[in-house]
């Protein structure tokens, strides 16, 4: 596959702003970004690189900072590889340990997850997936039925799984997480998860105890109205994908019209993820 490359360099970007370009970049196709000095590189396949949305997203975000861009395209490269070269594993809440296949163990952590890192999102590594990750471990999953929306890898599910969930269905618009989702709940021995190709639509119909969505904010606007039908009374919602402040106000305003109630946040570096309960 044809990659290229756009790297972006500003002299007045914050850290939380670059973070919040990389989050919309990722919702229109880009899927691996790198760091550099006043900026960052973008990579995504070159059959969909679009100059058009890449300019309206680029009106809409970029208000308060200068910011500049240029496109290149590269050559072909395994790009799985050098993308497993630069994964390091992680440890939630000193009890939760995620790994990649080739990895070492860690027995004595009560809760492991082995990850194929493929380019696609849900490493644990984004304070998003982190604080996710965390709410899995803090609260009751024994016996539930999860939705997990916008599943990635499956490490969301994975861990309800482990945490006692009874069947979750993993649900993402793109097939590369639905077969990771597929290949990674083998790797942890877990069959009772069923990856999904779409949208809210998917759960249309079913009711859960628990909806885990960590997305962004315009598709958790978007899809509300469905988590409020298909959450069943006194179950729970837990999502993330935006900032701490406006963001999560609006999100709560939105939440609470369709039958939520909140209950707290979690926050790191201005990212946020948050607790609703179903009236």
């Amino acid at each position: 596959m044809k990659y290229s490359s756009v790297t972006f360099t500003s002299s007045a970007i914050a850290d939380w702003q670059r973070d919040l370009l990389v989050d919309s970049l990722g919702a229109i196709g880009y899927d691996t970004f790198e760091h550099i000095e006043q900026g960052f590189v973008a990579y995504i396949p070159t059959a969909s690189l679009d100059i058009q949305a890449l300019e309206t997203l680029l009106l809409r975000e970029a208000v308060d900072f200068d910011i500049r861009y240029t496109i290149t395209q590269i050559e072909d490269q395994n790009w799985n590889a050098l993308w497993e070269s630069n994964f390091q594993p992680i440890t939630v809440d000193n009890i939760c340990y995620v790994r990649a296949t080739f990895h070492e163990e860690k027995p004595e952590v009560p809760y492991e997850i082995v990850i194929d890192p493929k380019m696609s999102f849900g490493t644990g590594h984004h304070q998003t997936t982190a604080m996710m990750l965390s709410y899995i471990l803090a609260n009751n999953f024994e016996d539930k039925v999860v939705a997990d929306m916008g599943c990635g890898t499956g490490i969301l599910a994975i861990l309800a799984v482990k945490r006692g969930a009874k069947h979750v269905l993993a649900v993402d618009y793109d097939e590369v997480c639905v077969a990771s989702v597929e290949e990674n709940k083998l790797r942890n021995n877990i069959v009772s998860i069923d990856a999904v190709l779409g949208s809210d639509e998917c759960i249309k119909g079913s009711v859960f105890d628990i909806i885990l969505a960590n997305i962004n904010r315009n598709i958790l606007m978007d899809q509300f109205e469905q988590y409020g039908q298909s959450t069943k009374p006194g179950g729970e919602l837990y999502i993330s994908g935006f900032y701490d402040g406006e963001d999560l106000e609006i999100l709560k305003q939105t939440a609470e019209s369709v039958g939520f109630v909140y209950q707290d946040k979690k926050v790191q570096d201005r990212w946020c993820a948050a607790k609703f309960v179903r009236c």
